[in-house]
């Protein structure tokens, strides 16, 4: 099984760090894999952008043009990439900051309002890992057990009080029903 995923939305927003968290989690599961972040403008609050890879086979290139799922975190990152999905793929909207609807019909939508429940859970950065969460359980491209192995590699020594937040950001949007 290969999933290839696309996570965008504005520098800041924690896209680098959902697909690093990902990346990890394939790899503490033995998965091929491969994370692929986009530097420069969008750093300082334009459209960022991380391809994740995760495949049980080897993989050939790092470049995802046409994600089997999108994460779509703002508004310009649904414009640009919703017509790069493949037919029958996914979407996850963070439909707290999108208020219109995915155009197509042939992938299939999931609706969360992840920045409203980051504030909820007391963690207003972490739409991120809610979204993750949400990713987690509609592809099944990385199982659910073991979060914390991931978290630990991905969650400096610096920000270990950090940790659970995240763990619980995660659980959120996993529990999400859409």
């Amino acid at each position: 099984m290969t999933t290839q995923l696309l996570i965008a939305g504005f520098g800041g927003q924690g896209v680098l760090f959902a697909g690093k968290f990902l990346a990890y989690k394939g790899l503490t599961e033995g998965r091929q894999l491969s994370w692929l972040p986009s530097y420069g403008p969008e750093m300082r609050g334009d459209t960022a952008n991380c391809s994740v890879i995760l495949s049980d086979e080897p993989i050939g290139s790092p470049i995802v043009s046409h994600p089997d799922v999108l994460i779509a975190m703002n508004i310009p990152s649904l414009d640009k990439y919703e017509p790069a999905v493949v037919p029958g793929g996914k979407i996850l909207v963070d439909s707290s900051l999108i208020d219109r609807k995915v155009q197509r019909e042939d992938v299939t939508a999931f609706y969360v309002p992840a920045t409203e429940l980051a504030r909820e859970i007391g963690a207003p950065t972490l739409a991120n890992m809610i979204l993750v969460g949400k990713f987690i359980r509609e592809t099944g491209a990385v199982s659910y057990d073991a979060l914390e192995d991931a978290l630990h590699k991905v969650v400096s020594a610096r920000h270990q009080d950090l940790f659970e937040i995240n763990k619980r950001a995660i659980e959120t949007g996993y529990n999400f029903e859409s």
